[in-house]
Formats: C-alpha cells, sequence, structure tokens
C-alpha cells in the first residue's frame, strides 16, 4: 500500500495558510503539471492529481479540520475519497481554472454541456436550540428547488414544437477556440449551452426545463453538533439537466445560546450562585445539568469563582468517544435584606472576628518582642 504524502507538503505551505495562500500554491503547481503541459507524462499526472487532492482537502474547513486532527485517517469516514482519474478533477475545478486563468481548461466542456448536467447543491441554514444540540434531534423544513418541468419532461420545448441542434455550436452548446496549450471555451449565445434550439418553448417553465418547487424534507441531526457543522444530505438538491444527477442538500447547523449554559469543545461551563454563608459553612446545593439538576456538596470554607466538575455531564463526541464535562463556577452572593435577628448574629460574628484578629495580633507582637530581648 503507497503511503500518501502530507497535503501541506504537496503544496509547499504551512499548517498555517490561508486558503488564498492554499489556492495560490495550487494554481501553481496546476500550471506546471497541467496535462496539457505535459502530455504522456505520467509522472506530471500523478503530481497533477496529488496537488488536486491536496487542494480539494484543504480548501474545505472541515476536511481541513480532520485532516490537521487525524491524519489521512480522519477523511475515511467523510464524502471525499481522492481523484482516480485526471477528468474528475477537470470535472471538480472547472470553475476554479477559470478563475484563476480567466478561462476554461476547456477538457469535455463541450460534451457536459450537450449531455446530462448535475444539478446545483443548495443550502438550508438551520437553527436549534442548545439541548437539541447536546441530545440530537429530528426536524422538518421546507425547500424551494428546481425539479424537471411535467410539462415537457425537461427539454424545455412546448409539446409539437421542433427541436433542432442549435447551427451556431452545432449541437456542442459552447464555441471553443485554441490559445496555445488550452482551448478557451464560451457557452453558446444562440442556445445558451443547451446545444439545440426548439421553435417554441414550453409554457410551464418558459423554455428552461425546470420549475421551482417546494418539498419537506427529514433531517436527522446527531448528538453533539456545534454551530458551523454541516450535514450533507445526497440527491435532496435541485434536479439535473437533461437526465443529469440531482445535487445535494447541506444543511449548516446555528445553535442557540442558552440561558445558563456554555460550551468549549465538548465540555459545558455555566455559574451557580450560593450565599457568603453556605460559602463559610458549607452546604449541599442543585446545579442545572443537560439531564436536569443534580445535588453537589460545596465544602464548608468554598472560595468565589472555585470550580466544581462533574464528570461525563458535557456533549457526546461525534465520533463516538466519551462525553465532555460539566464545570460549575461558584459565584459567591453577599445577602440582602436580613432581619433583624439575622444582623444581631452577624455583628456578633463580627465581634469574634474582630477579637480572633486582635488577639492574633497581639500574639504576633509580643512574640516579636520575646525574640528581640533574647
Amino acid at each position: 500500500m503507497t503511503m500518501k504524502r502530507d497535503y501541506y507538503e504537496i503544496l509547499g505551505v504551512s499548517r498555517t495558510a490561508t486558503i488564498e495562500e492554499i489556492k495560490k500554491a495550487y494554481r501553481k503547481l496546476a500550471l506546471k503539471y497541467h496535462p496539457d503541459r505535459n502530455p504522456g507524462d505520467k509522472e506530471a499526472e500523478e503530481r497533477f492529481k496529488e496537488a488536486a487532492e491536496a487542494y480539494e482537502v484543504l480548501k474545505d474547513k472541515e476536511k481541513r479540520q480532520l485532516y490537521d486532527m487525524y491524519g489521512h485517517q480522519g477523511l475515511n469516514g467523510s464524502d471525499f475519497s481522492g481523484f482516480t482519474r485526471t477528468e474528475d478533477i477537470f470535472s471538480a475545478f472547472n470553475d476554479l481554472f477559470e478563475d484563476f486563468f480567466g478561462f476554461s481548461t476547456g477538457r469535455g466542456s463541450a460534451q457536459a454541456e450537450m449531455g446530462p448536467k448535475r444539478g446545483a447543491d443548495l443550502r438550508y441554514d438551520l437553527a436549534i436550540t442548545f439541548i437539541e444540540a447536546a441530545k440530537g434531534t429530528e426536524k422538518e423544513i421546507e425547500i424551494q428547488r428546481l425539479e424537471e418541468c411535467s410539462k415537457c419532461s425537461g427539454t424545455g420545448a412546448a409539446p409539437g414544437a421542433k427541436i433542432t441542434s442549435c447551427p451556431t455550436c452545432h449541437g456542442r452548446g459552447r464555441i471553443i477556440r485554441s490559445e496555445g496549450f488550452f482551448q478557451v471555451a464560451s457557452t453558446c449565445p444562440t442556445c445558451n449551452g443547451e446545444g439545440t434550439v426548439f421553435s417554441e418553448p414550453c409554457p410551464s417553465c418558459k423554455g428552461k426545463g425546470r420549475t421551482p418547487q417546494y418539498r419537506k424534507v427529514k433531517i436527522k441531526i446527531p448528538a453533539g453538533v456545534d454551530t458551523g457543522a454541516r450535514l450533507r444530505l445526497r440527491d435532496e438538491g435541485e434536479a439535473g439537466i437533461r437526465g443529469g444527477q440531482r445535487g445535494d442538500l447541506f444543511i449548516v447547523i446555528h445553535v442557540e445560546p442558552h440561558e445558563y449554559f456554555y460550551r468549549k469543545g465538548n465540555d459545558i461551563y455555566c455559574e451557580v450562585e450560593i450565599s457568603s454563608i453556605q460559602a463559610c459553612l458549607g452546604d449541599t446545593i442543585e446545579v442545572p445539568t443537560l439531564e436536569g439538576t443534580e445535588q453537589i456538596k460545596v465544602p464548608a470554607g468554598t472560595q468565589p469563582d472555585t470550580i466544581f466538575k462533574l464528570k461525563g455531564k458535557g456533549f457526546p463526541d461525534l465520533r463516538g468517544f466519551a462525553h465532555g464535562n460539566q464545570l460549575i463556577k461558584i459565584k459567591v452572593v453577599t445577602p440582602t435584606n436580613l432581619t433583624s435577628k439575622q444582623k444581631e448574629l452577624l455583628k456578633e460574628f463580627l465581634e469574634i472576628e474582630k477579637e480572633k484578629k486582635k488577639g492574633g495580633f497581639f500574639k504576633k507582637i509580643l512574640k516579636k518582642v520575646e525574640f528581640t530581648k533574647g
């Protein structure tokens, strides 16, 4: 089994590189090892694939985080399995080549335009409560997406209308011209990349072949998710064109803040108030947890900001590891609205404290005098 090289090493960037630095490094390698520049060079082709795989992972925040934490093994459970063919790279990054170089790679572009075309991916931002994030939940959402027009079966032509090959691009969907080792391609202005023209457009979809429709989707949200987590629902995006594969739906999670809990990693934190009397004498108090309330013992002499830990009472780990902990910070509050009896008792307590301190002070003075005389 061949060991994979480190993705940062492949691109020649540091582990703290920004996305712009990563893009720039990939652009440089893509130009250097591009198959059109290195015809028949298997090593260059492998380097091209290697760079594309590294970029595919490091440009994605979640995949990069998994890779940084667990290396190549961390990507085994994700939806990324690398590139096996050069054509897959051009398919995945054709838009990127256009952004980098101002033109398309030209590979497979014409065929892609007149053949089946994958539908667009969709994004839905979903807000859930703190407790739902901790325990997991199921939600039903409604999305709007493009579906194949039922009147024309996606052709865009009215029933009975004559469909012919585009006279401008001859059915290719694009007009292509060569410039050096690249082919510069642009969408055909006559057929808008469809490759065909028709005498009369479908009245339902107005010639587009797809119509917007609403659909309800059920989502299972795993316990332990945090804000920014993305859930991928395959084939729940927009319908493809000319029988192409449907796109995916990405659910982006936003966890609402809790009344008294906050989260750091898989640990949760909260503050609990006790009176100065409870802090002095000690007490058993009730504290909130994700599962309800639980009693903890506060020992006598507890100081402000003391932290108590409840093991395993935090968030579950998404990868099936142990739960985090709950950390409880003690906030000591001075009592107010005291009764007369409470005031008298506290005054008596204060006098005793003064005497203790006074006695201790004079004892220290006497010891110093005795030491000096000696």
